[in-house]
């Protein structure tokens, strides 16, 4: 590079933000290069294993991969996926959510807990897709966390999977719970959502924040529980278990 070129804001390192991560809203921990080794061993096991895995919730568009985002919380995807069908049939499009309200909504879901509240969320999430984005969701961190019902985990589930965009890293309990049992992160971040997304992203490539979120994800599901005398005799979390159940 010569002296006069611009340095780019992806590639500048700071004590802060290691591996030039300056366009994140937040700084990042600091993390030795025997932790990322560690981590990337880890991220590797998993594709190994998981080399299918991906976002269960279904859909066929960046708004109804959204919406099935704003209903999962606190909800399964098994839950969310039973329910969809139905809702994305009557509503096909944004602008069928923004001329129609909650309460008509609301029976498409209503197997869902919180459904009256989530109803809100979508018939407001979508009319805003269609009153300030043309229709369109918007691609961009801002612009998705401004919407109802979606805070920075919904937000990472839409970029990641709909636009191919590693932003953040998508945090739900399964992350949660694998990130303190593979010892990814300390003690005290272990029941903090953003300080472990923090951490995260600190560890991992960021070409691999999203499938990764997936191979974590597949891994709690089908053989790391919370709950379960057999979830630390799986190979990966011999290896790497250093927090797993007894």
């Amino acid at each position: 590079m010569s002296p006069s070129a611009p340095v780019s804001k992806r590639t500048t390192r700071t004590p802060s933000n290691p591996r030039g991560l300056r366009d994140l809203p937040f700084a990042v921990p600091e993390v030795t290069d025997a932790q990322k080794r560690r981590a990337r061993r880890l991220a590797d096991a998993l594709d190994k294993q998981y080399p299918d895995a991906h976002c269960e919730l279904r859909y066929t568009s960046p708004h109804e991969l959204l919406i099935a985002t704003i209903l999962s919380a606190q909800t399964t995807d098994v839950g969310v996926n039973k329910a969809t069908p139905g809702l994305f049939g009557a509503f096909p499009s944004p602008a069928d959510y923004a001329r129609s309200t909650p309460a008509k909504i609301e029976p498409h879901i209503k197997t869902l807990g919180f459904f009256r509240s989530k109803a809100k969320s979508v018939h407001s999430a979508m009319t805003a897709v269609v009153e300030i984005h043309g229709g369109q969701v918007p691609s961009t961190m801002d612009e998705l966390v401004a919407l109802r019902g979606a805070a920075r985990k919904t937000a990472n589930v839409v970029l990641g999977n709909a636009f191919g965009i590693n932003d953040g890293f998508v945090v739900d309990t399964h992350v949660m719970r694998l990130a303190w049992r593979f010892a990814l992160i300390e003690e005290s971040e272990r029941d903090d959502a953003k300080k472990i997304e923090r951490r995260l992203v600190a560890l991992f490539p960021r070409t691999r924040w999203c499938q990764l979120s997936h191979t974590l994800i597949w891994h709690g599901r089908r053989a790391c529980p919370a709950r379960g005398a057999k979830a630390h005799e799986h190979p990966i979390c011999k290896k790497f278990g250093v927090n797993c159940p007894a």
